[in-house]
């Protein structure tokens, strides 16, 4: 979910340290991890209503607003723009290429174009 790594872990127990104090630190920690725990617990029996109230209908719903996820509207459009078109190296046409273009012969230098720098 949040991309932290070992060098923001640090800092936030460090942090954590100063502002509680070692004394104290054990007991904070124990009353956020009930607290996390408590809104998991939560959002699992909401989303369980959910489900047995509306059935069928809480799938399709899960998947319109997965939809809505920009993520997974990126990853569509990206599937989407993908020609079909054979693999490269395929054993029967060859390396894949785009139309009008050859492959270089050797020592040839490749296509520069000034306007494009």
């Amino acid at each position: 979910m949040w991309d932290i790594g070992l060098p923001e872990m640090l800092v936030i127990a460090i942090v954590a340290i100063v502002v509680f104090g070692p004394e104290r630190l054990p007991e904070f920690a124990r009353t956020l991890g009930r607290w996390v725990r408590t809104v998991r617990q939560m959002a699992d029996n909401a989303k369980a209503d959910l489900q047995r109230e509306m059935g069928d209908d809480f799938t399709s719903l899960r998947d319109e607003l997965k939809g809505l996820d920009p993520r997974e509207m990126i990853k569509g459009a990206v599937d989407d723009d993908e020609p079909d078109r054979p693999s490269d190296g395929d054993a029967k046409s060859g390396p894949a290429k785009s139309p009008g273009q050859r492959p270089l012969e050797a020592g040839e230098p490749a296509p520069f174009d000034v306007d494009a720098t």
